[in-house]
């Protein structure tokens, strides 16, 4: 059965959150929640996701499923709001636990944060399926952009995180801690190689100058135009492109906050003695 999908685009972040559901009064799952996070004051807020919990309440939808492509590191999850407000359980690839020992080190975390991924309720390994309702959903492990990545295939729909973005912008970087152009390749290939017709839809859009901001393509779309990975590149042509490109770029503004919250399933770190919650800066160490 291929399913219906709502998306949601945050301008603040490019990120863009889908509603995959069978119709009207039927379960559902939310894929990349966003939390709006203002870096001056320091202070979230729920706008985005409130648009998603209106839309579900209106729809009469059941949440079954907070799904996370991986831990973003351009904008902060809004997993546990939306689960307080409409339940579900919140799911990320199993490889979520190497990105967690990596970053528990950079940020130098509290001793109790744990490293098995029990933040969430529950870690998916590759080819692992789930049950939205009627709708059944495959993971597919696609790492590369990080060790963790996921994408989720649907029906004839599938949501690649940042695995690939739309055909005129290209791939995601892979200089992260666990990347691997290499990876990402064979990922990418993994995706392409599915029906022509398979709807891909993007987590993020930063679209070229006059171009107004997309999230679906086809894989036959990407494998004709997608500027980094049609028909013909090889892989070494790849990751000799991509590792000069990663070389290039400022990491994303909220790189900091982003990764200490989304690998706590978008919970905040706990509150000190003061009863405020506070997020690191390491100076000179990333």
């Amino acid at each position: 059965m291929n399913p219906n999908v709502q998306p949601f685009f945050d301008p603040a972040t490019g990120t863009v959150s889908h509603v995959v559901h069978a119709g009207p009064c039927s379960p559902c799952a939310i894929v990349d929640p966003v939390l709006d996070y203002d870096p001056r004051s320091g202070k979230t807020a729920s706008h985005s996701a409130d648009r998603i919990v209106d839309f579900i309440r209106e729809q009469q939808l059941e949440l079954h499923w907070i799904l996370e492509t991986h831990a973003h590191a351009d904008h902060l999850s809004a997993a546990p709001y939306l689960r307080g407000q409409l339940g579900g359980q919140i799911a990320i690839g199993a490889q979520i636990r190497k990105v967690q020992r990596v970053f528990k080190e950079v940020f130098n975390l509290e001793p109790a944060f744990a490293l098995d991924g029990s933040q969430f309720d529950r870690l998916l390994e590759d080819d692992e399926t789930l049950s939205i309702g009627s709708l059944q959903l495959h993971a597919i492990a696609v790492p590369g952009h990080t060790p963790a990545c996921m994408a989720y295939r649907i029906g004839d729909a599938v949501f690649v995180g940042d695995t690939l973005f739309m055909p005129d912008v290209g791939s995601a970087r892979c200089d992260f801690p666990g990347g691997s152009a290499q990876a990402l390749y064979r990922s990418a290939r993994k995706l392409l190689d599915l029906p022509p017709a398979t709807r891909l839809f993007m987590c993020h859009d930063y679209p070229p100058q006059g171009r107004q901001a997309q999230w679906e393509c086809t894989v036959a779309d990407q494998r004709a135009r997608n500027i980094h990975l049609h028909d013909g590149v090889t892989e070494a042509e790849f990751v000799a492109m991509r590792t000069a490109r990663d070389k290039s770029l400022e990491m994303p503004t909220l790189i900091l906050p982003s990764i200490q919250v989304n690998i706590r399933a978008g919970h905040l770190p706990p509150a000190e003695s003061n009863g405020v919650t506070y997020l690191k800066i390491p100076l000179n160490a990333l």
